[in-house]
C-alpha cells in the first residue's frame, strides 16, 4: 500500500502533459460511451446467462426426455396419439384457467403486447405456471415447438431484472429493451442460433420495422445466452442439409416463383389461424373445454396421417426430427402435401384454440417439405434440399412478418449458408405478396417517429390532474345530458364505486339506440381495456402509445396503488410541445 501511495503522488503523474492527456482519454471515453453502453456491458450479460439455463432446462426435459420416449410409443400404438393429447392439452387448460390471471396471454404474443401497450411490464406471479402449461402443450404432442415459451421467460426475465436494478440508474424505456433483449436471448438458446435471435427480436414487434434501441443489449444477450446453452448441450446445428453447395442462375428464378406460392398459402393459414384465435379468445366456453377440443382435433391429425403413411413422420409435436428427416430423405409429393395438409390443421387446433408455444418449427417445416415437394414436381432438380431451405424461409417470412430473421434462422439452424441469396429471394417475394397477414395479432406496422423535444419530460408534467369523470351505473342518457352536454370533451374516465375501470368515448355512443339510452348504463359500453401509465412514463412513450395505430385518445394515469392520479391525452402532450417551442 505504501508503494502504491508513492506511485499516486509521484511528480510524474502530476506532470502537465500527462494530465493533459489523460483529459484527452477522458472525453474520447464520455464520447464513446455516451448512451449508457456500459449499463448493457453488465446488465444483458445477466439477462443471456439466466435465460440461457432456464431454456436449457426446458428444452432437454420436453426433447430429450417426455417427447423422446412418447414419439416412438405413438408411432407404434396409433391409439395412445388421441389418449396422450386429449390428456396433455386438458391439463394445459386447467392450468391457464385456475393458475393464470389471462388464459389467452402467453408467449411471444405476451411479449408482443407487453411491448406495445404495458412499456415492457409483464406479469412474473404466474411464468412458472406458464412454462408448465408449455411443457404439457408440447410434450404431449402439440404441433408446436419451444421458442414460445424460450421467448416469453427470455422477455419475462429482462423485464422483473428491470424492477430489481432500477434503482442503479435504469430509466422507464428501458424495460421495454430488457424485454426485447430477453426475447432474443431466448430465440437464440432455443435454436442454437445468436444471430436470429438478434434480428428476431428487432423484427417482431412490428409488420414493416425495427426495435431499434435494443439492438445492443440484444447482441449481447443472445450471444451469452447462446454461449451457456451451447456449454451444456453443445453447439452442432440444430437441423442439417444432406450437404449440396451452390446453386445455379436458374435456382433464383424459381426460387422466386416457390416464394410467391408460399405467399399465397401463407394468406391464406394466417387468415385461418387469425379467425380460429379470434373465435376461441371469445367464446364463453371454458378455457379446458377449449384446450381439450384442441387437443382432439390435433390428435385426430396425428392419427389420420400415421393410419395412411407408415413411416417415421407425424404432423404433431415438437418435430425437430421431422424437420431433419424431410431435409435429408426425398418422399414422393403426395405424402409431403398431405404432411402439409395435416400439419397446417393441427398447428390451427394447437395454438388456436388456446396452447401455450409458438408455431416456428411448424412453419419451417411446412416449408421445407412444400420445397422439396416443388422441387421434385415443378422445378425436378436433384437440389432438393435448396428448394427446403427457401420454403422454410418463404414461410417464415410470410407467416410472422420476420423476413431477415427467416433467411438467417434457416442459415443457422441447418448450415445451409451457400442458399442465403435464393432463400433471401424466396423469402422477399412471399413477405410481399402475403402483404400485412401474420399469424400475430399484437403485431404493429411500424414504429412511430419520436419528437426530440419531449426528451426528459413526463406525463406528470403535463396530465390533467382535474379529471371529469363518469359513473358506470349511470344511465347513456343522464351521461349525455349532464356529463357529456356540459363538458366537451370527447372521452371520459369511468368509475365503479372508488376505482377506474376504464374510459367511455362519446363516439360510442352512436352504438346505441336513443330508444335504449334510459336502459343501458355507462358501464356496458366502457372500454374496460383502456391503457394505465404511471406519472414517470416518458412523454415520448406516452405519446407513441397514443397514436399508434388503433391507438386511445386517453391514458390513465395510475399510482402505485392503482389509483387514478389524472389522464393525459394527444392535446396535452402538443401544448407541451407548444410551450417548449415558445421558450
Amino acid at each position: 500500500m505504501g508503494i502504491f501511495a508513492n506511485v499516486l503522488d509521484s511528480k510524474f503523474l502530476k506532470h502537465p502533459v500527462l494530465r493533459k492527456y489523460t483529459a484527452l482519454v477522458n472525453e474520447d471515453l464520455t464520447a464513446t460511451y455516451s448512451r449508457d453502453i456500459q449499463k448493457w456491458l453488465l446488465v444483458a450479460p445477466i439477462i443471456g446467462i439466466m435465460a440461457g439455463l432456464i431454456i436449457t432446462g426446458i428444452a432437454v426435459l420436453v426433447l430429450d426426455v417426455i417427447w423422446r420416449a412418447l414419439l416412438p410409443y405413438y408411432l407404434s400404438h396409433h391409439w395412445a396419439i388421441v389418449v396422450g393429447l386429449v390428456a396433455g392439452f386438458f391439463v394445459t387448460g386447467l392450468i391457464m384457467q385456475f393458475c393464470t390471471p389471462d388464459p389467452d396471454e402467453h408467449s411471444t404474443e405476451e411479449i408482443v403486447r407487453s411491448y406495445h401497450e404495458h412499456q415492457g411490464d409483464i406479469d412474473i406471479g404466474p411464468f412458472g405456471w406458464k412454462l408448465l402449461a408449455a411443457v404439457t402443450t408440447v410434450g404431449s404432442g402439440g404441433s408446436a415447438a419451444l421458442e414460445g415459451p424460450s421467448i416469453y421467460s427470455g422477455g419475462a426475465i429482462g423485464s422483473w431484472l428491470w424492477t430489481k436494478l432500477r434503482r442503479f440508474g435504469l430509466e422507464t424505456r428501458d424495460r421495454r429493451i430488457m424485454l426485447i433483449s430477453g426475447a432474443a436471448a431466448g430465440m437464440s438458446a432455443v435454436f442454437r442460433a445468436p444471430l436470429t435471435g438478434i434480428v428476431f427480436a428487432l423484427e417482431m414487434p412490428y409488420k414493416d420495422d425495427l426495435a431499434h434501441e435494443a439492438l445492443l443489449p440484444s447482441l449481447i444477450a443472445s450471444v451469452v445466452a447462446y454461449a451457456t446453452l451451447v456449454s451444456i448441450v453443445g453447439a452442432q446445428p440444430l437441423f442439417g442439409f444432406a450437404g449440396s453447395t451452390s446453386f445455379r442462375t436458374v435456382d433464383v428464378a424459381w426460387s422466386a416463383l416457390l416464394g410467391a406460392g408460399i405467399g399465397l398459402i401463407a394468406i391464406v393459414f394466417d387468415i385461418t389461424f387469425r379467425r380460429v384465435r379470434v373465435f376461441f379468445v371469445t367464446s364463453r366456453i371454458p378455457h379446458w373445454l377449449k384446450l381439450t377440443i384442441g387437443g382432439l382435433g390435433t390428435a385426430l391429425c396425428g392419427l389420420a396421417f400415421v393410419t395412411i403413411y407408415d413411416g417415421p413422420l407425424i404432423p404433431i409435436g415438437p418435430n425437430y426430427e421431422a424437420v431433419r428427416y424431410v431435409l435429408k430423405h426425398p418422399l414422393p409429393t403426395e405424402v409431403l402435401l398431405v404432411f402439409v395438409v395435416l400439419k397446417l390443421l393441427a398447428t390451427i387446433f394447437t395454438l388456436g384454440t388456446g396452447g401455450v408455444s409458438a408455431m416456428f418449427v411448424p412453419l419451417l417445416l411446412v416449408g421445407g417439405a412444400l420445397g422439396n415437394a416443388y422441387a421434385q414436381s415443378v422445378v425436378h432438380s436433384p437440389t432438393h434440399d435448396l428448394y427446403a431451405a427457401v420454403g422454410m424461409a418463404a414461410f417464415i417470412a410470410a407467416g410472422y412478418k420476420t423476413p431477415l430473421t427467416a433467411v438467417v434462422f434457416v442459415a443457422e439452424t441447418t448450415g445451409g449458408h451457400s442458399y442465403i441469396i435464393p432463400s433471401l429471394i424466396g423469402a422477399a417475394v412471399a413477405y410481399a405478396i402475403s402483404g400485412e397477414a401474420s399469424v400475430s395479432g399484437d403485431q404493429h406496422l411500424h414504429e412511430t417517429a419520436k419528437l426530440a423535444d419531449l426528451s426528459g419530460m413526463y406525463v406528470r408534467d403535463v396530465m390533467q390532474h382535474q379529471v371529469i369523470f363518469v359513473k358506470s351505473i349511470s344511465k347513456i342518457r343522464q351521461f349525455v345530458e349532464s356529463v357529456a352536454a356540459h363538458h366537451r370533451h370527447t372521452i371520459f374516465p369511468v368509475y365503479e364505486d372508488d376505482r377506474v375501470i376504464g374510459t367511455i368515448a362519446v363516439s360510442d355512443l352512436s352504438q346505441v339506440e336513443p330508444s335504449e339510452w334510459d336502459k343501458v348504463t355507462v358501464g356496458e359500453y366502457a372500454d374496460r381495456n383502456a391503457i394505465r401509465v404511471s406519472g414517470d412514463c416518458e412523454l415520448s412513450e406516452a405519446l407513441r402509445l397514443l397514436v399508434r395505430e388503433g391507438g386511445p385518445q386517453m391514458l390513465l394515469v395510475t399510482d402505485d396503488s392503482g389509483a387514478l392520479s389524472g389522464v393525459v391525452t394527444k392535446t396535452d402532450i402538443l401544448r407541451a410541445v407548444r410551450m417548449s417551442d415558445s421558450r
